[in-house]
């Protein structure tokens, strides 16, 4: 995903500047934005005066005040308040992109195929989405070496974000368990974290996401596959190679073995999801061929984490 591609087009963008991003059970921001509260018996009232961020909307911007003092000033209301939100990108090397055997590498296909560039375009989606509601956005990859965006606040840091995105890079394995927890501990300020990942991690990710329910934050998994690892159409006698820690496995693929296959991953997605309800988490299964804009515009207001 090159630094100045188009993420999406005009008429999807526009649709995402209606959306905003909810959490139910973290407690109200302590910085004031342009955040709606659901809270029974909030008011419109006029609340106070905070200074302009590059990215504000000017038509909350206190012309007469500019006039008199020559400083910007935006107003906030009593029922608006901003959100942290934390997008958690899983940077490891199952993410990246692995072709068939028959070397088909068009666009669409390597699209498909490529965890990491979708992952990157929903979380490019949710983040704009957050910036335009003025809300507090950090972005993080976990991989090899952690890369950190934020936290900024405003639509005026989509380009930097963007240009982000593009640098970041799939390489090694990672302890998933360990990398949320190490996370949990550098938050200041509970929020909305949404995680999007493989999950393909030994450690599991229970005891991380329990790290950061236990610092007040909401949790929602965003659980993403390939067609090709939901229903593979390998057979024959092969040789399966780990593209995390290089571990060869020789296997024969036939018609019974691929049925059992397809049935533990469905019963995996199942396990999880009953999981992840039991601990008020949010869990979405997810393919590469699925649109990513249906996914924000429908599967995740369905969820709730979106309105």
């Amino acid at each position: 995903m090159a630094g100045n591609t188009p993420l999406f087009d005009e008429s999807t963008r526009r649709k995402l500047e209606q959306l905003m991003l909810s959490a139910a059970r973290v407690r109200a921001g302590a910085i004031k934005g342009d955040r709606r509260s659901n809270k029974r018996g909030s008011s419109i009232e006029f609340a106070d005066y905070r200074n302009y961020t590059q990215g504000d909307d000017l038509r909350r911007l206190d012309w007469n005040v500019y006039a008199r003092l020559d400083r910007p000033l935006i107003k906030v209301f009593e029922d608006e308040e901003d959100l942290a939100t934390y997008l958690v990108i899983d940077a490891s090397a199952s993410m990246g992109a692995s072709l068939n055997d028959d070397g088909d590498a068009s666009p669409d296909a390597i699209e498909k195929a490529d965890k990491f560039t979708w992952a990157r375009r929903l979380a490019a989606g949710l983040s704009y989405i957050s910036l335009i509601s003025n809300d507090r956005l950090t972005v993080t990859a976990l991989g090899h070496e952690t890369q950190t965006f934020g936290p900024v606040r405003g639509r005026g840091h989509s380009a930097r974000l963007l240009n982000f995105f593009g640098t970041m890079t799939t390489r090694g394995a990672i302890d998933l368990n360990a990398s949320l927890r190490d996370f949990a501990l550098r938050i200041k300020r509970p929020g909305l974290v949404i995680v999007i990942s493989d999950l393909f991690s030994s450690s599991g990710f229970i005891d991380g996401v329990n790290m950061l329910m236990s610092k007040g934050c909401e949790v929602a998994v965003l659980h993403v596959l390939t067609p090709e690892e939901l229903e593979p159409s390998l057979g024959g006698d092969l040789r399966l190679v780990d593209v995390e820690t290089g571990i060869a496995q020789e296997v024969s693929v036939d018609g019974g073995l691929r049925d059992l296959y397809v049935k533990r991953v469905t019963q995996w997605r199942d396990d999880l999801r009953a999981e992840c309800s039991r601990r008020g988490v949010h869990y979405a299964p997810l393919s590469t061929d699925m649109p990513f804009e249906r996914v924000i515009l429908q599967d995740l207001r369905r969820m709730g984490i979106l309105r």
